[in-house]
């Protein structure tokens, strides 16, 4: 139903456009609370996303469990682990060297920042060097620890679902914790009004 439909582009920018509003006013579109979460100082990125996880885990899992939804109604690409770990420490590093995701960067860049900009630069572009050396040897790496027994790791490894959604809940007390104990011991998170107003590690630290 309009304008929430299966594979529709309105649908997406509504969602995207909602997105956007909530992460800059939380402060998520400024690179001071990414950064920030590298230096251990804010776990608010970590805490939400992480907490995004587990909630949607759990729903989907009730929604199957309840049958109000198929058990193949979410497509889940296949497992490469060499690939994902290759990829996930790259990312990183652009997420720690550049302060911004591609989804915060686009947020960032309507809100005006420069270095959002020069940020959706580097990522075209290192998209399009990507595309022009994938070949035979991208291929062999992505295709090195390809998990083929399953896509989840139920299928996988035969874990229960609801074994796995106990220890992702374990894991996210155990964050929460252990992250507002680093913070407690550092600077704090950064606020809300902070980021949005581009409030770097030396003006967070004077407010100590």
């Amino acid at each position: 139903m309009f304008p929430f439909y299966d594979a529709g582009a309105i649908s997406a920018l509504v969602c995207g456009a909602l997105f956007g509003f909530v992460l800059e006013n939380s402060g998520f579109g400024s690179p001071c609370k990414l950064t920030a979460q590298f230096r251990l100082s804010d776990w608010s990125v970590l805490k939400v996303m992480f907490t995004a996880i587990v909630v949607a885990a759990t729903g989907l899992w009730l929604m199957r469990v309840a049958g109000l939804m198929e058990a193949d109604a979410v497509y889940v690409p296949t497992s490469l682990l060499v690939a994902s770990a290759i990829g996930g420490a790259l990312v990183g590093a652009g997420f720690a060297v550049g302060g911004y995701c591609p989804g915060t960067s686009v947020v960032g860049m309507f809100s005006g920042r420069i270095d959002a900009l020069v940020f959706i630069v580097g990522l075209v572009l290192g998209t399009f060097v990507f595309a022009g050396l994938y070949g035979p040897a991208i291929e062999a790496i992505m295709a090195m620890g390809e998990v083929q027994t399953g896509d989840t790791f139920s299928d996988a490894w035969g874990i229960p679902d609801w074994l796995l959604i106990a220890i992702m809940a374990v894991a996210l007390v155990a964050v929460f914790h252990f992250g507002s104990w680093f913070e407690r011991r550092s600077r704090g998170p950064v606020a809300a009004d902070e980021a949005v107003a581009g409030a770097g590690p030396a003006d967070v630290s004077d407010r100590a």
